[in-house]
């Protein structure tokens, strides 16, 4: 799931922040187009414009601590007259696990999970309507959202707000002992790009969360005095996040960015992330972008490693305990030029990922667990 994540998140927020550069006669900074895996190095005045007609390929590995999930991703979209624009993407991971809490309540296992996502954009004066419904499955658990956005420019497009709805809706089962529940989720966003010079422009975006449901893992076990018994989460989880980032040019063909995210949940968890980086164009072709996250987490209330008795929820879910991660990424991209009528980009990307718990312990050693995660990416990209 972290290379799709990475994948998404990226794209979508350089399209938006590359069209709004367009629509304001301003030269695109490098980071913006590193995350498109594009190299322009500038652009001329448009309206609200549809994305470009593209085709998108990616091959993603990630390897963590015995946990190794691979496949491809492929994105293809297309015009329709002036107005009209659809996309499709399909995503595959084929999931190997021999991690930590696989080897120590369970055994290794195998699967492959598949997801489809269909969705179009709807342009409007001024403004773009985007809606798409994506669904994903594997052996156990199956997932659908439909998601809703709209983009609206203002102040002579120098201001753009954008609000945003999903719904979704798991099937969670264990079949060796014949588990089903369900899960719902919804998403609100709201969102403002601000350009405030033609080489510096700041971003907010917030997000409120509402799950309600089986929001467990049924595979997963907690511990009560050293025995292991069934993990139990609350049914219903309300959470926030607020996002304040910025970007902007230094010098010619050279850009910098950075972020401040803070999520809160009922739960009692509190988080912060805090990222930057630095992209640098090495002639007319070759962009390259690196990056540095940290991201510190608290505990949930119902979290213990090794609990004294049996309480109404408990769970030993390290993603809900105290924990520290620091991101390392690059990427590296490379414009071909012109392959017969397609502008072609190639990329590869690497982020390495290290976690430190500090409630999170080995069972097999009795000490505080630590991993290392590794992430690849290989893209190419064709617009026509």
């Amino acid at each position: 799931m972290a290379a799709t994540e990475v994948w998404r998140s990226a794209t979508a927020h350089a399209r938006r922040v590359l069209a709004l550069l367009r629509r304001r006669r301003l030269a695109p900074p490098a980071h913006v187009v590193a995350l498109l895996g594009t190299a322009l190095a500038g652009t001329e005045a448009h309206a609200v414009t549809l994305p470009e007609d593209q085709a998108e390929a990616m091959v993603h590995i990630y390897d963590a601590d015995g946990l190794r999930a691979t496949g491809p991703a492929v994105l293809v979209r297309k015009k329709l007259g002036s107005a009209v624009s659809l996309h499709g993407t399909y995503y595959v991971d084929q999931v190997s696990s021999a991690s930590i809490d696989v080897v120590t309540t369970a055994s290794p296992f195998k699967e492959t999970r598949k997801e489809y996502t269909v969705g179009g954009d709807y342009l409007v004066r001024d403004s773009i309507v985007s809606v798409s419904a994506t669904q994903s499955s594997e052996s156990d658990y199956k997932a659908r959202t439909v998601n809703a956005d709209v983009s609206q420019d203002m102040f002579g497009g120098m201001t753009t707000v954008s609000l945003g709805y999903s719904r979704g809706t798991d099937d969670v089962g264990r079949k060796d002992v014949g588990f089903f529940d369900h899960a719902r989720h919804w998403r609100y966003r709201l969102g403002v790009t601000q350009i405030l010079s033609p080489t510096w422009l700041m971003t907010l975006n917030g997000e409120v969360v509402s799950d309600d449901g089986y929001l467990g893992n049924p595979y997963r076990s907690a511990r009560v005095g050293g025995a292991f018994v069934p993990e139990n989460d609350p049914r219903t989880r309300s959470s926030r996040a607020l996002r304040v980032g910025t970007t902007a040019t230094l010098a010619p063909g050279s850009a910098v960015h950075g972020a401040y995210r803070y999520f809160w949940d009922n739960w009692a968890i509190r988080a912060h992330t805090l990222e930057g980086g630095y992209s640098r164009y090495f002639g007319d072709k070759i962009l390259a972008d690196w990056t540095v996250r940290l991201h510190s987490q608290s505990k949930a209330l119902f979290y213990s490693d090794n609990a004294l008795v049996d309480t109404v929820y408990l769970s030993r879910n390290r993603q809900l305990s105290t924990f520290k991660n620091l991101g390392l990424g690059a990427k590296l991209t490379y414009a071909t030029g012109k392959v017969g009528d397609y502008d072609v980009k190639l990329s590869a990307a690497y982020e390495l990922l290290h976690f430190k718990y500090s409630d999170f312990t080995d069972i097999r050693t009795g000490r505080a667990y630590a991993l290392n995660a590794h992430i690849l990416q290989l893209f190419a990209s064709a617009t026509f």
